[in-house]
């Protein structure tokens, strides 16, 4: 069962002051028919509604349910105390209220409970497994993770991988962004420290930066590259160098695989502790085939690059295939179409990062992260269907995926 409580207070002259601007056309839009007919104009009782339905908005924060002021509605019950009703699938919500007035201000305090309606989950490959959490830890602890990433036009990839990568225990998370995309991501990034880094081109990182970018890496437990980075030539000068010369464990993700695939000499140098991320398109580019030709034997395609390469190969799609260097090779039970979604890659990256910051392998990390990722998807799949999901969906869940997989052993 989930229980979460939101409080919301408003001034009743700020409502007074609203209808008289907007008159019914702010009415309309924030209350029902019957609540305006029991309200009757009285400006007291419609800013407590308005309160009482923020309340409930802030219980819903950081779950899948959404419900717009229109479709929460609050009246008085048989008793006189006001209750709320949601007008559309409530997924199971029980909702208590409460409202009250003092010194010409309205305070509603809500309740939640909704109970956990998440598929069971699949069976675990036996590849999977989660990094220790000792209960006397610090965010030292659980190691830092470095994410360089994101471009003009593309910040949402950097905040994606970087917050999943938080979401997955890493400790600390530094995000490296060129200087004219850091105040979007400064604002954006709560948790993640953003930090700007000069750029060759506008919203561009490039390969004069690459001492400093190293420097940091290497003081970091796990990076990840490739989100959203950009295309620059001198970027993916940058990327070679970097994967050549890190030495602590990548995941390379997007950009960062379409600058190997136009250096493919990198391929054979990658060093210790690669995790390749590719989708079909990705790793047809990357071994110089066709998409059809790398999709009839995925399991062959993913464990001869992983044996070449000397890396982890996580070959996306529906049952993700991870191939290990030594010939392991783990394929994930989940078919999850709504994954199929812009985004939803940067999150899985940023999860594998995350994993490796805290001690995983990286044949464990990556099983455990693909695992992680679709189980999320999935239970967002039982609740709104396959269709919708927004990669965003998926951060606030990743910890309880986790946590369930703690549960059973892990």
């Amino acid at each position: 069962m989930m229980r979460r409580l939101g409080v919301d207070t408003v001034s009743v002259a700020r409502l007074e002051l609203a209808v008289a601007r907007s008159g019914r056309r702010f009415l309309d839009k924030a209350f029902t028919a019957a609540e305006l007919a029991y309200c009757d104009g009285r400006a007291e009782r419609l800013a407590g509604r308005w309160a009482a339905k923020e309340a409930v908005i802030k219980c819903f924060h950081g779950t899948t349910i959404s419900f717009p002021r229109r479709k929460i509605e609050v009246l008085p019950g048989e008793g006189g105390a006001p209750q709320v009703r949601l007008l559309g699938y409530s997924k199971g919500a029980q909702i208590e209220i409460s409202i009250t007035h003092a010194g010409g201000i309205a305070v509603a305090t809500a309740l939640l409970e909704v109970s956990d309606q998440w598929a069971p989950l699949l069976p675990v490959p036996s590849a999977v497994s989660l990094p220790v959490r000792p209960v006397d830890a610090h965010k030292g602890s659980f190691g830092t993770v470095v994410a360089l990433a994101g471009s003009l036009g593309l910040t949402g990839a950097a905040y994606l991988c970087a917050t999943a990568a938080a979401r997955a225990g890493a400790g600390m998370v530094r995000l490296l962004v060129a200087q004219s995309i850091y105040p979007v991501l400064a604002v954006k990034c709560t948790e993640v420290m953003a930090t700007p880094v000069a750029e060759v081109a506008p919203g561009a990182v490039g390969h004069s930066a690459l001492d400093h970018i190293l420097r940091v890496v290497n003081a970091s437990s796990a990076a990840v590259i490739g989100p959203g980075l950009g295309r620059d030539t001198s970027t993916w000068r940058l990327v070679v160098d970097l994967v050549s010369h890190a030495q602590v464990p990548l995941v390379l993700d997007a950009d960062a695989l379409n600058a190997m695939a136009d250096h493919r000499r990198i391929l054979s140098r990658l060093g210790p502790g690669r995790v390749l991320t590719p989708h079909p398109g990705e790793m047809a580019r990357l071994v110089r085939r066709s998409i059809s030709e790398v999709g009839l034997d995925r399991r062959q395609a993913a464990a001869q690059a992983a044996a070449e390469w000397g890396a982890v190969v996580v070959l996306k799609g529906a049952r993700t295939i991870i191939a290990a260097p030594d010939g392991r090779i783990c394929e994930d039970p989940h078919q999850v179409p709504a994954l199929a979604s812009g985004g939803t890659g940067d999150v899985l990256a940023g999860i594998i990062a995350g994993l490796l910051a805290q001690g995983s392998d990286p044949f464990t990390a990556a099983a455990s992260g693909v695992y992680i990722h679709a189980a999320v998807g999935r239970r967002i799949t039982a609740i709104q269907g396959d269709s919708g999901l927004l990669a965003s969906d998926l951060l606030p869940l990743i910890p309880g995926a986790m946590a369930t997989l703690r549960e059973g052993g892990l």
